[in-house]
C-alpha cells in the first residue's frame, strides 16, 4: 500500500471548514440528511450508467447502510452507488464545485456572522457533505468507483488539507466514517438515527438499512448476529398518494433536491393519467439564488424514467420563465436512454412540457388567491422572471394578467394587482395607464404624470427590464386598454384624440437642438414642468436602451421626442423672447438647458454635464443682474 499524499484544500473550503468547526449550529442533525442525499444520488447515477453498461449493476440490490459503534463513538454510511475514483475524491471532496471563488467563501461568513443555522449555511450555499465536521472531528471517505478494482480512502480532520491513500474495498461505492466529537456521540446511538432519517429522509426512494445490534447471547448459546431493518420507507415520494405524504415530508424532500435550508411557498403534487402518463412534484421557493439570473447555469427539473434518474436539470421540460421552480418528473412513456436530442424533438416532451407549465400555473394562482402575503414574498423574487411569460407565451396572457402586482402612484409601499386598479378607476377614465423606468422613486416624480395625477387618474409603475417587451402582449385587461403614459400622442380623452399643432419656438427648438431630437411639440401631458422626452410608437424606454447598449448590444438610434407646456411660465417667456429678438444667443442656451433638464427628470445622463453647469451660470447670472437693476 502507498504512503498517504497529502493534499491543500481550495481557499473557499478551508474557510468554509472553519465557520463549520467554530460556529454554533442549532440544527447538527441535518448533516444525517446531506450524507444520505449523497449516497442516493450515487445510487441513482449508477442506475443511469448501468443503461449503457448494463454489467456495472451486478445481483446486489441497491441500497444505503447505516452503522454506528456506540462505544467507539463512530458512525458509518455507506452505499453500493456509483462511487469515486482518486481524481474524483479530490475534485468532490478538496474543492466546491458551485463557486469556487472568495465571493462565495465572503458570504459564507458573513452567513455566519448573521448567526445563519446550520442548516440555513449548508443548504443555501451547497456544502453538504462538509456538514460532517459539524458532528464529527475526524472524517473517512472509502470509495471504489463502479468499473474500477481500486479503491480510495480520504481523510480530513477539518484543518487546511486532507489526505488520499490507496484502501481495499470488495466492492463498488462509497463508505463515509464519522469520528464522532465526544459532546456528539448521540448520533451514534440507533434510537436517534431512527429518528432523524424518519423525519430528515424518509422521502428518499431506496432503502436505508439500519444494523441493529446483536441481542446479548444466554449462557450456553451462541452469540447472535447483528440484523438489519429498513427505517424509511423506500419508496419514491412522486410515486405515493398525496394523502400518504406529510407537509414535512414535502419539505425535506424540496430542501434535498433544491440543496434550500427553508421550507418552500407551496408545492404540487400531480399524477397525469391518459395518452401519456407521468407524475412529479413542482415547488415555489421563497428565496432566489444565483441560478435565477445567470443563463450559464442549468435549470431545470429533475427527470427520471420509469423512477431512474434520467437527468438532473432538465431544461426541455420547463419554460426559462419558470425557471425557479424545482422539482421532479417521472415519466413512464420516455425511453429509458434518452438524450437531450431526443427530448428536443419529442412530441412526448411537449406535450409534458404544456402539462407541467399548467400544474405550475395552477400553483401560483392557488397561492395568489389562498395566501395573498406569501404570494407578495414570491412575486418580490420572483415576479420580474414570471413577466417574461408574456412574452415568450402570449397564449397564457391572460392567467399571467391576473398575477402581476405593481407599485404605483396612489400605491406607494403596497401592491397592487391589474383588477385592484380597475375598480378604482374614476368613472371618466377609460384606459390603464403606465409610465416605465429604473426605479419607482425616478417615476414618482416623473413630469409625464401631471396631467394623469391632475384627474385622479393612477399610474402603474413599471421597472423590470423586461417589462416593455411583457406588456407588448398584454394589450387589455378587463376590456381596459393599457396605455403607456410616455409615448407620443398620448390622449386622456376621446376629445383630445388630434395631436397639438406646433408653433414659432417649437420651429426654433428643432432648429438649436438638430439631430438630438426627433421632433418637438406642445404638449397635453404636462402641468407644472416645462419640458419632458417621449419616446416614439414602437420605441424602447431609455434606461433599456442604456441596458442594452451596456451589454454591447448595437442598437440603432431612436430620436425621441421633446414636448413643451405652453402654458409653463418659462416657455411663454422664451416665446416672447424669440418675438423681440429673434437672433438671441441667450434663447438657444435656455432651449440647450431645458433638452439637459428633460434627460435629468427622466433619470438619463446629460450629454456634457460641464457645459450645462456653464450654461446655468451664465443664464444665472444674467437672470441676477436683471433682478438687481428691477
Amino acid at each position: 500500500m502507498t504512503a498517504p499524499q497529502k493534499h491543500v484544500f481550495q481557499a473557499e473550503v478551508s474557510q468554509v471548514l472553519h465557520l463549520v468547526v467554530h460556529s454554533l449550529y442549532s440544527n447538527k442533525e441535518i448533516f444525517l440528511r446531506e450524507l444520505v442525499s449523497n449516497a442516493s444520488d450515487a445510487l441513482d447515477k449508477l442506475k443511469f450508467r448501468a443503461l449503457g453498461e448494463s454489467d456495472l449493476l451486478g445481483s446486489e440490490d441497491l441500497k444505503i447502510r447505516i452503522s454506528s459503534d456506540q462505544q467507539v463513538g463512530t458512525l458509518t454510511i455507506s452505499d453500493n452507488g456509483v462511487g469515486m475514483t482518486e481524481q474524483e475524491m479530490i475534485d468532490n471532496l478538496g474543492t466546491i464545485a458551485r463557486s469556487g471563488t472568495r465571493e462565495f467563501a465572503e458570504r459564507i461568513r458573513q452567513a455566519s456572522e448573521a448567526q445563519a443555522s446550520g442548516s440555513q449555511l449548508i443548504g443555501q450555499f451547497g456544502v453538504g457533505f462538509y456538514s460532517a465536521f459539524l458532528v464529527a472531528d475526524r472524517v473517512e471517505v472509502i470509495s471504489r468507483a463502479a468499473g474500477q478494482d481500486r479503491a480510495f480512502r480520504w481523510e480530513s480532520e477539518a484543518t487546511d488539507s486532507f489526505t488520499i491513500e490507496s484502501a481495499e474495498r470488495s466492492e463498488r461505492g462509497t463508505t463515509v466514517i464519522l469520528h464522532l466529537k465526544d459532546e456528539q456521540k448521540k448520533f451514534a446511538e440507533p434510537y436517534t438515527i431512527r429518528d432523524v432519517i424518519r423525519r430528515h429522509s424518509d422521502y428518499v426512494g431506496h432503502p436505508i438499512e439500519l444494523e441493529t445490534p446483536a441481542p446479548a447471547a444466554k449462557e450456553g448459546e451462541p452469540e447472535a448476529e447483528a440484523g438489519t431493518e429498513v427505517i424509511n420507507q423506500a419508496r419514491a415520494l412522486w410515486q405515493r398518494a398525496p394523502s400518504e405524504v406529510t407537509t414535512e415530508q414535502y419539505n425535506e424532500f424540496y430542501k434535498h433536491l433544491a440543496h434550500a435550508w427553508e421550507e418552500p411557498l407551496a408545492h404540487r403534487h400531480f399524477r397525469i393519467e391518459g395518452t401519456l402518463m407521468f407524475s412529479g412534484i413542482v415547488f415555489l421557493p421563497r428565496t432566489v439564488t444565483r441560478e435565477l439570473f445567470d443563463p450559464r447555469l442549468e435549470h431545470g427539473v429533475r427527470l427520471h424514467v420509469r423512477r431512474v434518474l434520467a437527468m438532473e436539470s432538465c431544461e426541455e421540460l420547463l419554460p426559462k420563465w419558470l425557471r425557479f421552480v424545482p422539482g421532479i418528473v417521472d415519466s413512464e412513456d420516455l425511453p429509458l436512454n434518452v438524450s437531450r436530442e431526443t427530448l428536443q424533438d419529442s412530441k412526448i416532451v411537449r406535450t409534458i412540457k404544456k402539462q407541467l407549465t399548467s400544474q405550475i400555473m395552477s400553483m401560483i394562482e392557488e397561492l395568489a388567491s389562498e395566501h395573498p402575503d406569501d404570494y407578495l414574498v414570491f412575486w418580490s423574487n420572483f415576479g420580474a422572471v414570471l413577466k417574461e411569460g408574456l412574452h415568450f407565451e402570449p397564449d397564457l396572457a391572460p392567467r399571467l394578467a391576473k398575477l402581476l402586482r405593481f407599485r404605483s402612484t396612489q400605491q406607494a409601499a403596497e401592491w397592487t394587482s391589474l383588477a385592484d386598479y380597475v375598480s378604482r378607476m374614476p368613472a371618466a377614465q377609460s384606459s390603464i395607464y403606465y409610465v416605465e423606468g429604473s426605479s419607482d422613486e425616478i417615476l414618482r416624480n416623473s413630469p409625464h404624470l401631471e396631467q394623469l395625477g391632475k384627474r385622479g387618474y393612477e399610474v402603474l409603475f413599471l421597472t423590470d427590464p423586461v417589462d416593455p417587451f411583457a406588456v407588448e402582449n398584454l394589450r387589455e385587461f378587463e376590456g381596459k386598454k393599457l396605455v403607456n403614459a410616455m409615448v407620443e400622442n398620448l390622449s386622456l380623452d376621446e376629445s383630445e384624440s388630434a395631436p397639438v399643432e406646433g408653433d414659432a419656438l417649437t420651429e426654433r427648438f428643432k432648429q438649436v437642438l438638430g439631430e438630438k431630437v426627433g421632433d418637438v411639440r406642445n404638449s397635453r401631458r404636462l402641468d407644472t414642468s416645462p419640458v419632458c422626452l417621449v419616446t416614439v410608437e414602437g420605441g424602447l424606454a431609455p434606461h433599456v436602451m442604456a441596458m442594452l447598449r451596456a451589454q454591447k448590444m448595437e442598437l440603432p438610434m431612436t430620436k425621441r421626442i421633446l414636448e413643451l407646456n405652453p402654458e409653463h411660465a418659462i416657455v411663454t417667456n422664451l416665446r416672447k423672447l424669440l418675438l423681440v429678438k429673434p437672433e438671441s444667443a441667450e434663447l438657444d442656451e435656455w432651449i440647450e438647458v431645458l433638452y439637459d433638464q428633460a434627460l435629468i427628470a427622466e433619470g438619463s445622463a446629460v450629454e456634457d454635464p460641464a457645459k450645462l453647469a456653464r450654461r446655468l451660470t451664465t443664464l444665472l447670472t444674467g437672470a441676477a443682474e436683471r433682478a438687481v437693476l428691477g
